[in-house]
Parts: C-alpha cells; sequence; structure tokens
C-alpha cells in the first residue's frame, strides 16, 4: 500500500456546513423511520447511501422482514413520488413503462396519446423483481441506467432524482427468472436484510400488532436530494484510498496475479470496474452522512459487502463447501487492511 496522501479535492467553505445540514437530515430520517422500523440501523444507513450516491439498491430477504414497509415509509419521508410495482410472471414492459393510447381529441380525430407507466416516478419499489420474465426485468432495467425510456420510437425523460428498490426472495425458486450477472451489476448496492435479534423480535410484536402505525413526517423534497446527490461527489478522497479500492477489487479476480492463492478454488468471476466506482461513490455518501469531510478507509470497508457480493461469482466448490461470498469478502478485506 501507498503512502497516506493529502486528498487531490478540497472541500469548500459552503461544503463544510451543507455536510453538517446533511448529517443533521440523515439523523431525522433514522429517528422517523426507527417509529415503524424496529432495528434495521446498517439496511437503512445503506440505503440512503445509494439514495445519495445516485444508486439503485436490490434487498435480499426472506419474507416478513418488512422490505416492502422500509422502502414505502422512506419514499413517506420525502415529498417526492412514490410509485409500487408488483413483480408477476405475466408483467409485460408496457406495464412498466407504459404505451400509446387512441385518444379522440372531441373534434372526431383521433391521435396516440403516451400514458405514463409507473416508472414515472421519484422511488421505484420493484417487488419480487425476480418473478418477471427476462423482457420485462429488461425493460426495468434500462429505465434504471439511462434514465429515459422510449416508446414507438419516442424517447421519454425520467423525472429527477430517480432511484429504483427492489426487493428478491432468496429461498422461493419456483416460477422465478433469477437476475443475470450483467444486470445484477446495475445495482450500486445488494443489501442484505437478516432476522432480527430476539430483544428486537419482541419490539416488533409490541409497536406493531396495537394502534394504528403513526404518521411520518416529510423530511427530503427532490430539489434538496438532488443537491445533497451533488454534495457527496464533492467529498475529498485521499490517493491511498483510491488504491484500497482498486486493490481490493482486483483481488476479488482469481486470474490476477495479486490475487491470494486461497480465492482461486472459490470465485469464478471477480468484480469489474464499476465496483471500484461504486465503492468511491459510496465511501463518499458514508462519511458526508457520518459528518466526515473526507473519506476515510472504515467508510470503503463499511461498504465493500453490499457493493462486492452480487459481483463475486462463487465456484461449485465454495457451494459445497458453504463458503458464502460475505465471508469471501470479509476475509479480503481483512488481509488488505492489515497489509496497510
Amino acid at each position: 500500500m501507498s503512502e497516506v496522501q493529502s486528498p487531490t479535492e478540497e472541500l469548500q467553505a459552503d461544503d463544510v456546513g451543507a455536510i453538517d445540514e446533511l448529517r443533521g437530515v440523515y439523523d431525522q430520517l433514522c429517528q422517523e423511520l426507527g417509529k415503524i422500523i424496529v432495528g434495521q440501523e446498517a439496511v437503512i444507513e445503506q440505503l440512503a447511501i445509494c439514495l445519495f450516491a445516485r444508486g439503485h439498491s436490490l434487498l435480499m430477504g426472506v419474507p416478513g422482514l418488512a422490505k416492502t414497509l422500509l422502502v414505502s415509509r422512506l419514499a413517506e419521508t420525502m415529498s417526492l413520488r412514490f410509485s409500487r410495482i408488483q413483480f408477476t410472471p405475466d408483467l409485460m414492459p408496457m406495464d412498466i413503462i407504459g404505451t400509446e393510447i387512441l385518444q379522440d381529441d372531441g373534434t372526431g380525430r383521433r391521435e396516440f396519446e403516451f400514458a405514463k407507466g409507473p416508472v414515472f416516478a421519484n422511488i421505484v419499489l420493484a417487488d419480487e423483481i425476480n418473478r418477471a420474465p427476462s423482457k420485462t426485468q429488461a425493460a426495468m432495467l434500462e429505465a434504471m441506467q439511462e434514465h429515459r425510456v422510449t416508446v414507438a420510437g419516442h424517447t421519454f425523460e425520467l423525472e429527477q432524482p430517480f432511484f429504483v428498490l427492489a426487493t428478491q426472495n432468496p429461498i422461493e425458486q419456483e416460477g422465478t427468472y433469477p437476475l443475470p450477472e450483467a444486470q445484477l451489476d446495475r445495482f450500486m448496492f445488494m443489501i442484505g436484510v437478516d432476522y432480527p435479534s430476539r430483544e428486537e423480535e419482541i419490539a416488533i410484536a409490541r409497536t406493531t400488532t396495537g394502534a394504528a402505525l403513526p404518521e411520518l413526517e416529510h423530511i427530503l423534497d427532490g430539489e434538496k436530494v438532488m443537491r445533497f446527490q451533488a454534495l457527496v461527489r464533492r467529498v475529498p478522497v485521499p490517493d491511498h484510498i483510491y488504491h484500497f479500492a482498486v486493490d481490493l477489487v482486483r483481488r476479488t479476480r482469481p486470474e490476477e496475479p495479486d490475487s491470494p492463492e486461497w480465492i482461486k478454488p472459490y470465485v469464478g468471476w471477480g468484480a469489474g470496474p464499476r465496483a471500484v466506482q461504486y465503492l468511491i461513490l459510496g465511501a463518499r455518501a458514508r462519511a458526508a452522512l457520518q459528518g466526515s469531510y473526507m473519506v476515510r478507509q472504515e467508510d470503503i470497508v463499511s461498504v465493500a459487502e453490499p457493493v462486492l457480493r452480487h459481483r463475486v461469482i462463487k465456484t461449485f466448490t465454495a457451494e459445497s463447501e458453504g463458503i458464502t461470498c460475505r465471508s469471501i469478502i470479509a476475509r479480503l478485506v481483512e488481509e488488505l487492511s492489515q497489509e496497510g
């Protein structure tokens, strides 16, 4: 690892106050969501990181862990348009992006008018995205990548900010269409939603089986979200952090000379350059949310798992030995951190 160097970027005087403001907004956001969501602090932080880094998230977890509730309540804290798409095997691309309808203009003339689909929103919840066929998934993911849709030769821009949160059930595979790796790569984070602790589960039973859930206050609007998104990209990154991120990603590739010997039997394909971009962007967003004026190594370490877990392709040997992507990433991070 190289020596710690001064960052190549510098914050402006106004940016320091803006980071303090963002930290306060994030604390408010966590406080509001805490009125309904018990635990899941790491999940909330990762969702906020994706939002302010202009990335999309895939939430992975078994049914009943409040993935849909969390996303809908997150949207409730913002004055943004929210839509929910329930993916099913018969869902067609036009059900998502919209279609042209023949309309009478009142004078006897008929002309086609575009009826926008549910993707025309600021926050889109793609519930159980792996239940729709490939063609529909591709239409959704194209909108995520390009921030626009094309219908009958006409291009329609999506309103900004645009944030897609997809959920996927990892245990039920019958009647599903798993997302190909190339499409998974469009998601900045794969967020694992785990079972709550015993104490959290008791709190869930107490808070969700009584009176109606409280309404949440609106904390953010579209203009403020985009202002914070621009701010995140100005958070300084020291040179050694760029080196750390690149070295970490390169070590996930078994064919690289720098990758450790132990990884070669367990990983078929490693992460690509997009993983480096998302590590840096995620670290910038996390640093700002924590009120830091510079990216630290701990920010990279914190976002390493959600960035890499769907970009590291395991071998059959790893599957048979019960080796998880989480354990592979954790070991790589630990070894690289010790070298630094």
